[in-house]
């Protein structure tokens, strides 16, 4: 089975979309008959290793983001690939363009809805969007033969939108990047905290859908002996006290041990699709403290962490205290790695997406060997 990717959401500093492509192709590259291939936005046409860049100008300020612009350069692309399945990473013209080459070859195609596109453009250019681009999702994802989403929240907006072919699709995380033993207590002495001081981080972008002026809040609220740690570009650069900022792109490999050397993670994040970096932090054996909205509400199981009230810095700051007071901090970042490990890991994700793509091609074939029948009767 060829399996063929295509997204424009592939940038040096790009975030869970090309965490997941990443981490499936290396392990589909381990399956004996699975061949993959990448195509992804580049300054000239070329390929190496499985990788196909398509020509797509820059995108201003987007931290190496490339728009596409036209859907025949990247059909042709796929159609010179071949593959056997597709699946469409992002809404946008490659989304298309999966579409037209999966008819021309005769495959089956996936949307993987991995954003909440018109809560997303409503965020940016206001509520009376929002309507016009549920339609634009509708009319694009009906066309798929399966829409996957990363979570139940995800997969219910879809439904709502009348599309029917929608099935949950978690992602992984790399459970020997994120661990426990990245805790490296040098980093907190960086911060020059007390022994005693209770640190909590938060990474990410500081992008208006994340909320951080309610984890400023809430780190204000809690004063003395508790600190808490922004970490990833575009952060506020005006803070209480008690937060320090590490306002740029951060590797993998210091994020990791960042998140293992904190002892909680915060998230005022009302509109996850799959929160990825609460599910790494649950790796790094840390519990969550998070705002009960989007798909966080279903990815912080009950054990590894508190839910608050969205939007209230005050019942964030009670959650962070009821987490520390009934000393349980630790055993719940245990029972969170435990979690992740049962639930999250990428060779479990693999198998699922692997089912997905094997009943699609099952169908397929019978559909096609059904219309050759009738055509030859």
């Amino acid at each position: 089975m060829h399996i063929a990717d295509v997204t424009m959401f592939y940038a040096p500093a790009s975030g869970g979309v090309r965490t997941y492509l990443d981490a499936k192709h290396r392990r589909l590259a381990r399956l004996p008959g699975v061949t993959c291939s990448l195509l992804i936005p580049g300054p000239q046409l070329f390929s190496h290793n499985g990788i196909h860049e398509v020509p797509s100008p820059p995108l201003p300020f987007s931290q190496g983001y490339r728009f596409p612009l036209r859907r025949r350069g990247w059909e042709r692309e796929l159609l010179r690939v071949a593959p056997d399945i597709i699946e469409a990473g992002d809404p946008y013209v490659t989304g298309w363009a999966a579409i037209d080459a999966g008819r021309k070859l005769d495959v089956p195609v996936v949307g993987f809805y991995h954003s909440d596109l018109p809560r997303l453009i409503s965020n940016r250019i206001g509520c009376g969007s929002d309507k016009l681009v549920e339609r634009y999702v509708y009319q694009l994802y009906k066309r798929f033969d399966k829409v996957l989403a990363p979570s139940r929240v995800m997969a219910e907006r879809l439904t709502r939108l009348g599309i029917e072919q929608v099935e949950i699709q978690p992602l992984g995380v790399d459970l020997e990047t994120f661990h426990p033993s990245r805790r490296d207590d040098a980093l907190r002495d960086q911060l020059n905290l007390p022994e005693d001081t209770k640190l909590m981080v938060f990474v990410g972008r500081g992008s208006r859908e994340k909320n951080l002026q309610y984890l400023l809040e809430t780190a204000r609220r809690l004063g003395k002996g508790y600190h808490l740690l922004l970490v990833g570009p575009s952060m506020p650069n005006q803070v209480p006290d008690n937060v320090s900022v590490i306002d740029r792109y951060t590797p993998t490999e210091e994020v990791a041990s960042w998140l293992a050397s904190s002892d909680v993670l915060v998230h005022a994040g009302t509109q996850e699709t799959f929160g990825l970096v609460a599910l790494e932090a649950m790796a790094s054996g840390i519990p969550v403290v998070a705002a009960r909205a989007g798909a966080l509400a279903e990815n912080v199981p009950l054990g590894c962490g508190l839910l608050s009230e969205p939007h209230d810095p005050a019942d964030m700051a009670r959650a962070v205290r009821e987490l520390f007071a009934n000393h349980d901090a630790a055993n719940a970042g245990r029972r969170a790695r435990r979690y992740v490990e049962r639930h999250h890991d990428w060779d479990i994700v693999i198998d699922g997406l692997m089912t997905h793509y094997r009943r699609l091609s099952s169908a397929t074939a019978t559909t096609t060997e059904a219309r050759q029948g009738s055509q030859h009767g």
